[in-house]
Formats: C-alpha cells, structure tokens, sequence
C-alpha cells in the first residue's frame, strides 16, 4: 500500500528510492535513512511480514512508502518492481541493490546451487534491475550498491564466492559509472559492516569469535544499518554528492583498508 502525505523535509524531498532486500539488515536501515531525508521509498524483498513491518516505521516517522514482494532472482518480478513504482510515483530517482543471497562454503564444498544463487541474484540481479531502472533515472539519478569488504579482503576462506559476486558488483558499478555518467546518472558502492539478524546470532552464539572480529575493526563497533550505512546511502544519493561517481565506499569502521 502507499502512505499518504508529503513526507518529512530533507536531503532528498520529493525523490522516489526502490530499495531491493529493505526488509531487513542494511537494506532495511537504508530504507529508514532514505525516507528519513525526506524520499519516497519502494521497499521490496520476498516477505511481506518484514517489508510491512519496515513501511509502518517509516509512516510511524512521517514519511511515505509502498511494499512491493519481489524476488529478485526473477526478471518478471524485476519487471514488476519498475513498473508498479513508476504507476505509483511516476518515476524512479534511486535504486539501492541490497538484496542478496549469501553463497558460503569452501570451494570443494559449495554446491552449484548456491553458486547460481549467489550469482543470480547479486551482480546479476542488480545489472537487470539497474537497466530496468535506466530509463528513470536519466538526468540526474543516482544507484548505490551494496558490496562488501570481502570482494578486496586478502584472505577470503568459506566466502570465496561470496567475495567473487561482490567484486563483479564492484567491476559493474564501475563500469555504470563509466558508461552512464553522460546520462546523468552516478553510480556507487558501499562495502558495509553492520549489525544484520546473521550478525547477531553470530554474536550471541560465539561471543568470543565475534570479539576477534571486532579486534580487527580500528572503532572497535558494528555499524548501525541506519545511522551509519544508511547515512552514506543518503549522502551518495543526495545533491551533496553530485560530483562523486564510479566509488567504492568502505563504511565499516576502518576494517577495509586500515590494519
């Protein structure tokens, strides 16, 4: 359903945001800092409950949203997401590429099942919609993808494909950078690390070992999807960033580049 209203005052009033995998995790915490700075945000994921959930907080705080279930692995769907938002909104002004499907497991051991899965819908899937999209977002639209820090990290055991997907997002993003930035449309990455429902069960399940993760990170903290991931998103998509195309942010307390 869609909110009615104007929505709070911001960064990005009047702007139309999708935002795929905004159930949850960093998807959703970049959807509550999107409406925050005053969009009108398309959340979309495969479960209702959750997208529901995220589109009451973000009425609850003034702002405006639509739920669309989208499974992104499905081109129909893809197809769909589009065109119901342009229905509804008229345009697309962001796209956010959050959804995912994790493939870990060592590579002797990681089925070709989640391999494809991991490759349909991460790069593959953010290629198809970010065409999709193309058309909106000409003249002054804006992506931003998520990547991870694992797509550069020197040492990559049990995520090695994982690490893969993300660096053919990264190689995609740039190359949309390169290849739209005459349309007037900017593309960037974050590499995030931050508090997600797998995180947290990590936390709570083997605290010692997530002490050791944190021991890496130089501010010694997750990040909080949405005032810190989400807060980049914002800052990507906003005007205060027209200048800045084709990068790749770490916003992950120092753990990418600084040891």
């Amino acid at each position: 359903m869609v909110t009615e209203g104007s929505g709070p005052a911001g960064a990005l009033a009047g702007k139309v945001a999708v935002v795929t995998g905004g159930g949850q995790g960093v998807g959703r915490g970049i959807a509550l800092a999107l409406a925050g700075a005053g969009a009108r945000v398309v959340v979309c994921g495969r479960t209702e409950t959750t997208l529901d959930a995220v589109r009451e907080e973000i009425e609850t705080r003034g702002g405006m949203a639509l739920t669309i279930r989208c499974d992104v692995t499905v081109p129909a769907d893809l197809t769909r997401l589009v065109e119901r938002t342009a229905e509804a909104f008229g345009t697309i002004d962001i796209l956010v590429n959050s959804a995912m499907i994790v493939p870990h497991g060592t590579l002797l051991d990681i089925s070709d099942e989640t391999i494809a899965a991991g490759w349909e819908s991460g790069p593959l899937a953010a290629l198809r919609l970010m065409r999709l999209c193309h058309p909106h977002l000409r003249g002054g639209g804006s992506v931003v993808n998520i990547s991870s820090g694992a797509s550069i990290a020197p040492m990559t055991h049990d995520r090695a494909v994982y690490a893969a997907t993300k660096a053919a997002l990264n190689s995609i993003s740039r190359g949309a950078a390169t290849e739209w930035g005459p349309d007037g449309i900017r593309v960037n990455t974050i590499m995030p690390f931050a508090s997600s429902p797998a995180l947290d069960r990590f936390a709570a399940d083997e605290p010692a070992a997530m002490a050791d993760v944190l021991a890496t990170i130089p501010l010694r903290r997750t990040g909080d999807p949405e005032s810190d991931i989400g807060q980049a998103a914002v800052f990507l998509a906003s005007p205060a960033a027209a200048y800045i195309t084709g990068a790749i942010l770490p916003v992950d307390g120092g753990a990418a580049y600084v040891r």
